[in-house]
């Protein structure tokens, strides 16, 4: 699932240097932590969430096909004081 992801969102960003993906399991679920470059947050989201809908089916459908349940987190860039 790790890998899946990472392909597709270093395919999308303008900084895949800058795309960090952390991996852990708690309570049976496997959780994928998101974090990309700031200017790059608005794509991963997309126009009306259309982005990262797309990316949750896509993500859906694997965990399906693996018989797993996944929580994708993506942590929002930091807003200056």
């Amino acid at each position: 699932m790790k890998q899946l992801l990472e392909f597709i969102i270093k395919g999308i960003t303008a900084k895949p240097e800058e795309v960090i993906i952390s991996e852990s399991e708690e309570e049976g679920s496997l959780i994928l932590k998101l974090k990309v470059a700031d200017d790059d947050f608005g794509t991963i989201i997309g126009k009306g969430g259309r982005t990262v809908k797309a990316l949750r089916d896509v993500l859906r459908l694997r965990a399906q096909k693996e018989n797993i349940k996944y929580n994708l987190i993506i942590e929002e860039p930091e807003k200056p004081l």
